[in-house]
């Protein structure tokens, strides 16, 4: 009697592990399934709505919520924390730029991420589009313009890999003019060839373009139709006889006379709709 109570309670308890087993695998495959269709799984939703409501208003704690997902949408809480540190070192507008865009940046995720569908493409384009209108709105160009050597520091070439809203940052920066442009173009080149060496050489942000007072190379012998056709005809027209006047010699008006009609039988045998008409 024991010994079946007690195979009774092994077999129980072996079913109550296996359909644990068998949920958490269920959930696993659609979490999986949910981020291979290119969708925010359910849980990384339910785990940001939560952190968003939780996080303070001071600090970096908005963008955290969205650095562990399955969109993979990063960087985020790296550009704010990067500004808060380099804060010092810009000028009175930088300062108030920074307050003014992070603060811009965490009250739009607030309110725009409970609104918006679970795909990612539609995710990170909200993101981006966040940050094109709190950096434009809080004049991000002009606190570039006024501090560009702290903005080149805060640029690291390897945060451009992969693209997110730290390359979003970067593209909208190089849109402030073209000393802001350059100087950003050569630090991300010095980092780029300390890194990979001659291969960044052949990127083409890292190219060097030619200087704007320079001569514009071209081939030693351009090709030129029009050129070529007016040539030929020039040519064609040295080569042709004279038309004859009163003084012209007869032997040359006959010549010319059987040429035409050897074109014209030409021009009638390589036209043989017209030959057709004709018969």
């Amino acid at each position: 009697m024991l010994i079946a109570v007690l195979l009774l309670v092994l077999s129980v308890s072996a079913r109550a592990h296996g359909g644990a087993d068998t949920a958490d695998a269920h959930e696993g495959h659609a979490e999986k399934a949910a981020s291979q269709k290119g969708r925010l799984s359910l849980q990384n939703t339910a785990e940001i709505q939560h952190c968003l409501v939780n996080a303070g208003d001071v600090g970096c704690g908005v963008f955290e919520c969205f650095e562990n997902n399955s969109c993979e949408i990063r960087g985020l809480q790296e550009i704010c924390m990067t500004f808060l540190h380099n804060a010092g070192k810009f000028d009175s507008q930088g300062k108030s730029f920074i307050k003014d865009a992070l603060k811009c940046m965490a009250h739009g995720l607030r309110h725009k991420f409970s609104c918006i569908s679970r795909k990612c493409l539609a995710i990170k384009d909200m993101v981006f589009q966040l940050q094109r209108e709190c950096y434009m709105k809080h004049n991000l160009c002009s606190a570039a313009k006024d501090n560009v050597n702290v903005i080149v520091e805060m640029i690291h070439f390897q945060d451009l890999f992969p693209k997110g809203p730290y390359v979003e940052l970067v593209n909208i920066l190089l849109g402030c003019g073209e000393e802001v442009k350059e100087a950003i173009g050569r630090s991300v080149r010095a980092q780029c060839e300390q890194h990979w060496g001659a291969l960044c050489e052949t990127l083409s942000f890292c190219s060097s373009a030619p200087p704007s007072g320079s001569p514009e190379r071209r081939p030693a012998n351009p090709s030129n139709p029009e050129h070529d056709h007016l040539r030929a005809s020039r040519q064609g027209d040295k080569e042709k006889p004279a038309k004859g006047g009163s003084g012209a010699h007869p032997r040359g008006r006959g010549q010319g006379s059987r040429r035409a009609s050897l074109d014209a039988a030409m021009a009638e045998q390589e036209d043989p709709e017209t030959t057709d008409i004709r018969r």
